[in-house]
């Protein structure tokens, strides 16, 4: 059975889009057919595998609006076994649009039927906000998971998080499990991360994976060439830390 994984955080800069990139490739490099949704009108996942932004002729934006459909917005990419569907600045327009349909909260739920059965995860990049867009992706998911920057006021917002899911869970989506929380921009030279580590540690206790996303040049270096950093630097610490959260994911 597939595995939608909603990958959200309504906190910006916790390393989100770093993470639905790179555990969607290393999914894929593990051999699992793998879809990676950017669901962020921003388009950062979309970018960071070297497609254009503005030359986008379908996109998650018309596939919401049923302009499109999900296979028709599909995209390989230069990884084996990965496939995205892109995004771009289109995507705002969707938070009003949506409003005034019926179920609104399940468009892409509806969307990704088609699709969900040719994958054995697809993953979701999310918006850094609780609106629509990120209801519509916790509506479609099995799974969320949450990236959490091991920085000042890492557990801020949390609890408003956590209590989006409860929701999310009670009224529409019974099914829906959170399957865990990584740590992300650890940096081991820090005894701040090493506190703020501590601190999430006891907040969410079994939940959290035991593979921390170290902070790496690397890593922050990949978006900008367009590519994920299985291909930029397949030897730095970053791609060996997600290979291993993907391995990690695997066994949950």
């Amino acid at each position: 059975m597939s595995r939608i994984i909603a990958i959200v955080n309504q906190k910006g800069g916790v390393g989100k889009t770093t993470t639905a990139v790179n555990l969607a490739s290393a999914l894929a490099i593990y051999e699992h057919k793998t879809l990676l949704v950017d669901l962020d009108p921003q388009g950062n996942s979309t970018s960071a595998f070297g497609l254009s932004k503005e030359d986008l002729d379908n996109h998650i934006y018309d596939v919401l609006i049923h302009r499109s459909r999900a296979h028709q917005a599909t995209r390989k990419t230069e990884i084996k076994k990965l496939s995205i569907i892109p995004s771009n600045i289109d995507l705002t327009g969707a938070e009003i649009e949506l409003v005034k349909e019926f179920s609104r909260e399940s468009k892409l739920r509806e969307a990704l039927q088609e699709v969900k059965g040719d994958y054995d995860y697809l993953l979701i990049d999310c918006p850094p906000s609780l609106g629509l867009l990120t209801i519509n992706a916790l509506t479609a998911a099995t799974d969320v998971l949450i990236p959490i920057q091991c920085e000042y006021y890492a557990l801020e917002g949390v609890s408003q998080l956590l209590n989006t899911i409860r929701l999310i869970k009670r009224n529409l989506n019974p099914e829906l499990n959170i399957i865990g929380v990584v740590m992300t921009m650890y940096d081991k030279r820090l005894n701040l991360s090493f506190q703020v580590a501590k601190e999430v540690r006891r907040y969410f206790k079994e939940k959290i994976f035991s593979t921390i996303i170290y902070r790496n040049v690397k890593l922050s270096e990949a978006p900008s060439f367009g590519k994920p950093i299985f291909h930029y630097d397949i030897s730095s610490n970053g791609a060996k830390n997600y290979l291993q959260l993907a391995k990690e994911l695997q066994k949950r």
